[in-house]
């Protein structure tokens, strides 16, 4: 998904986050402004465990670009959970890669807000520059001006208007929206652009991010419309893009269309490439015995609960709209520029209603953020989905 806000002034603009020293703002013509402030990035990988390696890695090679590029350190907030370089099932235990030959890319990275410091309420402060939202972590924030540029880049797993964190709750798409809204409204940035990498990622912002906001939104999917990993390798399976290297199973390295816009930054000039131009150049991108019993039985798991999730949703829309009706209106996607739900708080406690009789709806479950919507859409009051989750999942 591709969102463009205010682009008259950024077409002809360099990725501003991307650029080395004064050359940051030498190709803006539009409007003839050749000062800036200062440079800032937010960077967030939203998940953990070994079969996430690839967002955390996609994250630190952000960084390493951002530092080669002449960011400092104090202007470079980094969100993760950092259980990867040094997880018992990494073959090259304190190193982190982001393509089958790539180089060490978690070298250096700043520890901010690791663990359980990773989460939603310390991303919203840190946007906001209030350091009085944080719980841990650092403290560094943006503290940012109304001659700065930010960049926010954030990589994990993803649903319709939803986003994970690794720790609970979620990033709703209203939320993040309402934060972004009220950081314009501050006057603490010139120009922003956000970068992200999750499935049904265009529904964060469609219908929801405001004009005169100067922000510029690329996501890695439609609003209704899956992202994708690549150097992929797991058991039984042909590598899904190149092969990463051995020892490095039952994981992917990278995104597609994070290691799209990250290796075309590594190639190309970043002082001369606008962000229109990358957007172009990757908009069309193609698509021992006891680890592999253990993945096994990991992969059992997953599918056993993937099953449980979609046939409990399948049969609550069932009961609530009719055995025929029931999957055409929990899988209605509304015409482009409306948003997702029109009653977020009837959204939230839906997905919690559910939980609470159901179990969790997990990542994977994720998806089934849209059908959830659909009945707050519908008028389905919080008595109805009670009941009817109830009724499925008591017995």
């Amino acid at each position: 998904m591709f969102v463009k806000i205010n682009v008259a002034s950024f077409l002809v603009a360099l990725f501003v986050v991307l650029v080395e020293g004064s050359n940051v703002i030498e190709s803006i013509v539009e409007d003839h402004e050749h000062s800036i402030g200062t440079q800032w990035a937010v960077l967030v990988a939203g998940s953990s465990d070994w079969y996430n390696y690839r967002h955390q890695a996609d994250i630190c090679h952000a960084y390493q670009l951002l530092k080669k590029g002449g960011l400092k350190d104090e202007h470079i907030i980094v969100f993760m959970y950092d259980d990867i370089a040094y997880n018992s099932e990494n073959p090259r235990r304190g190193v982190i890669i982001n393509n089958p030959h790539g180089q060490d890319v978690y070298k250096g990275v700043p520890k901010d807000y690791t663990g359980k410091y990773c989460n939603a309420q310390n991303f919203y402060g840190v946007i906001l520059g209030n350091k009085s939202a944080l719980t841990g972590g650092s403290g560094k924030v943006v503290n940012s001006g109304p001659n700065d540029h930010i960049f926010i880049y954030y990589a994990d797993h993803g649903g319709p208007g939803v986003i994970d964190m690794p720790i609970e709750p979620s990033i709703y798409a209203k939320d993040l929206n309402e934060v972004l809204k009220k950081k314009h409204a501050s006057r603490t940035y010139k120009k922003m652009v956000f970068y992200m990498e999750a499935c049904d990622s265009g529904s964060m912002f469609d219908g929801l991010l405001e004009e005169g906001l100067n922000i510029y939104v690329t996501t890695a999917s439609k609003p209704a419309e899956d992202s994708w990993a690549t150097y992929c390798s797991f058991s039984g399976e042909p590598c899904l893009g190149e092969c990463p290297p051995k020892g490095f199973n039952n994981t992917c390295l990278g995104d597609l269309f994070s290691v799209s816009w990250l290796e075309n930054s590594d190639l190309h000039d970043r002082r001369v490439e606008t962000l229109e131009k990358q957007y172009q150049r990757f908009q069309d991108a193609p698509e021992g015995s006891t680890r592999k019993s253990e993945a096994y039985r990991k992969l059992s798991e997953a599918i056993s609960e993937r099953e449980h999730v979609d046939k409990c949703v399948k049969y609550i829309g069932q009961i609530l709209f009719g055995v025929k009706n029931g999957p055409e209106v929990l899988n209605i996607v509304r015409p482009a520029g409306q948003p997702l739900v029109d009653d977020w708080d009837c959204l939230k406690s839906f997905v919690k209603i559910f939980e609470s009789h159901c179990g969790s709806l997990t990542r994977y479950g994720r998806k089934h953020v849209r059908g959830f919507a659909n009945m707050c859409n519908a008028g389905i009051q919080r008595d109805q989905i009670d009941a009817a989750a109830k009724q499925t999942c008591s017995s």
